[in-house]
């Protein structure tokens, strides 16, 4: 599991205000967060009628 090493960023009541993470994680957290998306995308959609390659391509023409 990735470990986060976290800093807390707090007010003079010791109040927890932010976190900081290193970039190296947050670009961690974020490729898992696209990757999850993107597979519950790919499984919601595979009820979907697919398109033949020519059809995806004058699909794609004609929407650029």
């Amino acid at each position: 599991m990735l470990e986060i090493v976290k800093k807390y960023i707090v007010d003079e009541g010791n109040n927890r205000l932010a976190l900081e993470i290193d970039i190296v994680t947050f670009n961690k957290i974020e490729e898992i967060l696209e990757d999850y998306g993107l597979y519950h995308l790919m499984i919601d959609d595979k009820d979907m009628e697919s398109l033949s390659p020519e059809q995806a391509k004058e699909y794609y023409r004609s929407i650029s």
